[in-house]
């Protein structure tokens, strides 16, 4: 236990003495906070409450973003939709990296037809352009955030998949596996004890990196009206919202943009300081004095 806190605290030690990774911790756990809130019901007013009378309301101390057409407030929505946005990124990132790693190692480690079969189903999946294939699963199953979180999974499934597969091909060639598999340990023991550990970097920032492509994807079907549906709260919906008011209320666009952006922004700097970090070729360069 003490080892692994050790190794833990390195890690987080070196992740602060990179920039990119640093910023995007940071903005990651901005992200997070504010999703929490909106989990909680910790939101100024309540998401859909309409205040008629103060309709494309500006910023102002009332209303700190301001509101939409309808007159709900704009920093509640924000706040609700973050909530939307984190749980649909993590089941459908969950999804993907169990499964898709789970193949990938299955892949990798038994070789022969196996990894061929399972490799071209994985190429099947990869020649369809991702938004396609995620917008062709949810206009299947119908929107909503579940068929949303489901749609991305399927996606994202392959890369996985890719990700594990490539460690395991080489780790499974090191001396420490051939000698427990000449010891007579069980496949199962060998790939839980021997081999897992050891991927489990590249792992890691993949599932960073999935995050922000996740949360993208969400909003982006949220847009187009297949992903959560009003009167939810949204940022993709948001943004859906406010193109026939761009110029007459800006702030109905700009919010939403910005909390998309700083949300994909945060998980792709924090993914490449992961693997700055992780990788060992690089780890000297942040190793503490």
């Amino acid at each position: 236990m003490r080892d692994q806190a050790t190794r833990r605290n390195g890690m987080l030690r070196r992740l602060s003495r990179n920039r990119s990774g640093a910023a995007g911790l940071l903005l990651v756990l901005a992200f997070l906070l504010v999703a929490l809130a909106g989990l909680l019901g910790l939101t100024p007013r309540a998401p859909a409450q309409q205040f008629m009378a103060n309709r494309l309301a500006a910023p102002s101390a009332e209303f700190p973003l301001g509101t939409d057409l309808f007159g709900r407030d704009i920093a509640s929505r924000l706040i609700s939709g973050a909530a939307v946005s984190l749980r649909v990124a993590i089941t459908a990132v969950a999804m993907a990296g169990g499964l898709g790693a789970a193949l990938g190692i299955l892949a990798g480690y038994a070789g022969g037809r196996v990894d061929h079969l399972l490799m071209r189903l994985m190429d099947v999946l990869f020649a369809f352009p991702a938004l396609l294939l995620a917008l062709v699963v949810v206009t299947v199953l119908g929107p909503g955030p579940s068929n949303s979180a489901l749609a991305i999974a399927i996606v994202y499934l392959p890369i996985f998949a890719r990700v594990a597969r490539g460690p395991v091909l080489s780790v499974k060639e090191l001396d420490f596996v051939l000698a427990a598999r000449c010891l007579g340990l069980r496949p199962q023991s060998v790939l839980l004890r021997h081999v897992l550990p050891n991927i489990t970097a590249p792992l890691i920032v993949q599932v960073s990196l999935a995050l922000s492509w996740a949360l993208l994807t969400e909003a982006a079907l949220s847009y187009l009206g297949l992903g959560t549906q009003p009167p939810a709260a949204s940022w993709g919906v948001m943004l859906s919202e406010s193109r026939p008011l761009a110029e007459r209320a800006p702030w109905m666009m700009v919010f939403p943009g910005l909390a998309i952006m700083a949300g994909v922004l945060g998980f792709n700097l924090l993914g490449d300081g992961l693997r700055d970090v992780l990788d060992p070729r690089l780890r000297g360069r942040y190793a503490a004095a």
